[in-house]
């Protein structure tokens, strides 16, 4: 009997060595995770970048090819629907088969996506490479950035606010600046980005993988949209500021290239990417400014600068001032970035290992309807009803109402912090506090065995 006792105790042992194996602790050495993040940062950069990069081809696209304003929001649309079914479909994918397959799927759809961009001929095969890209960033999206919060909870969930920042701000600008002063851009911008793909997909073969597989991969492919329990409450919170700060991007997105030629009276590509540049810049700055802020506080100061800066803007459009335009700007990308991270940290603190690609899907899902779905209709105002400043005043004007019912969500839910949250607001492990371990460790461990996103 003690015999048996004994095996079955090292049989658990074993198990749970087993178990281990996978998880960010045996990921290798803390520098070679720190190396890790920093290349998984590396991808969602890259991935964000080539989706910001075709933004200030489409005036070229529509000289060579003959389209209209119409046919561009078309082709915005259309990606961010993609994204939105990429998220749907494999947002949870990488909880089941691990990290590593899913981003080296998505790396070799980007890269075909990059091959159907250089070798376009006109609007239907341009509208197929925003599909295959939007599905390729949608079904990676969850994974790199559950990958990141594998190897570091509170670093990872800095990345995953800070790397979207700077991937849009910087594909929209050096997109731009080959446009200006290199040849064959509408090739040579997506050669470039192939050969990024290339190099990542070498080093994901390369890396260890954050996170073991488990049962249920093919039932995972079902859309979704269940949350734990445990997190209900945070991402009800969460998802207004979400939509409001994307749906500020959006604006830039679609109407900010039109607005900067209007107001500097000049046609150069340069400006028009000049502004999703100046927003994204300051919103991934932002995101480091307030690294170690409680989230909720974060999300309080980001709604105001989110409101004041939009303000702003608008006046500036009014009085056709170009410098107050590009104020109110940068101090709408404060309320960006401090909106996505303060919301992206309100609920990763309470999200178990198994569902964090499938939460962090459902975020960025929330996201990109708030990028997608306003300049949509932005587009389909400015060319077919009202034109381009009644537009941007409405635009704008929702972005504020969209902010406000943000901020009354904030004020009305004022759950209770558990010890886990409470220590990660404060940018601190819950191992840094050994009084608290316990009680840390079982509130995790009671959220791990949830619903899955």
């Amino acid at each position: 009997m003690a015999t048996r006792q004994g095996a079955d105790r090292a049989g658990s042992r074993t198990a749970w060595q087993v178990a281990r194996a996978g998880t960010p602790r045996d990921a290798g050495s803390p520098r070679r995770r720190g190396l890790t993040l920093v290349f998984l940062g590396s991808i969602m950069i890259s991935f964000l970048a080539g989706s910001a990069a075709p933004t200030p081809l489409y005036a070229v696209y529509a000289a060579h090819w003959g389209f209209s304003p119409l046919a561009t929001t078309v082709v915005f649309g259309v990606y961010a629907l993609a994204v939105l079914g990429g998220l749907l479909t494999f947002g949870r994918l990488s909880d089941h088969v691990g990290r590593r397959p899913v981003l080296l799927a998505g790396l070799a759809l980007q890269a075909v996506a990059m091959i159907v961009f250089a070798t376009a001929g006109g609007l239907g095969t341009l509208l197929i490479a925003r599909v295959v890209q939007g599905l390729a960033t949608g079904s990676s999206l969850g994974a790199v950035g559950a990958g990141m919060l594998d190897l570091d909870r509170r670093r990872g969930a800095v990345a995953n606010s800070f790397a979207p920042g700077v991937g849009t701000g910087s594909g929209a600008l050096l997109s731009a600046l080959a446009v200006q002063f290199l040849p064959a851009p509408t090739h040579l911008v997506y050669l470039v980005l192939l050969g990024v793909f290339a190099v990542q997909a070498a080093g994901v073969l390369a890396m260890r993988e954050t996170a073991p597989g488990r049962p249920g991969a093919w039932h995972s492919l079902v859309p979704d949209v269940r949350l734990p329990r445990a997190t209900r409450a945070e991402v009800a919170i969460a998802a207004p500021v979400l939509f409001a700060v994307w749906a500020l991007a959006g604006f830039y997105g679609s109407l900010g290239p039109a607005l900067t030629a209007t107001l500097l009276h000049s046609s150069s590509v340069i400006y028009g990417g000049l502004s999703l540049f100046i927003l994204a810049g300051v919103a991934a700055g932002s995101v480091l400014a307030f690294n170690r802020t409680d989230p909720r506080r974060a999300l309080y100061v980001s709604i105001a600068a989110l409101v004041t800066g939009v303000a702003v803007t608008l006046a500036a459009v009014t009085t056709e001032s170009a410098a107050g335009f590009f104020v109110g700007t940068a101090i709408a990308g404060v309320g960006f970035g401090g909106g996505f991270q303060g919301g992206i940290r309100l609920v990763v603190p309470l999200v178990g290992e198994q569902e964090r690609a499938g939460v962090l899907s459902l975020l960025y899902i929330v996201s990109y309807l708030g990028l997608g779905l306003p300049a949509v209709i932005g587009g389909v105002l400015v060319t077919e009803v009202n034109g381009l400043l009644p537009t941007a005043r409405e635009y704008g004007t929702a972005v504020i109402v969209l902010a406000v019912a943000a901020l009354g969500g904030l004020l009305a839910h004022r759950p209770q912090q558990a010890p886990a949250l409470a220590l990660a607001g404060r940018g601190e492990e819950p191992d840094q506090q050994p009084g608290r371990v316990a009680g840390s460790v079982a509130l995790l461990a009671q959220r791990s065995v949830t619903g899955a996103a």
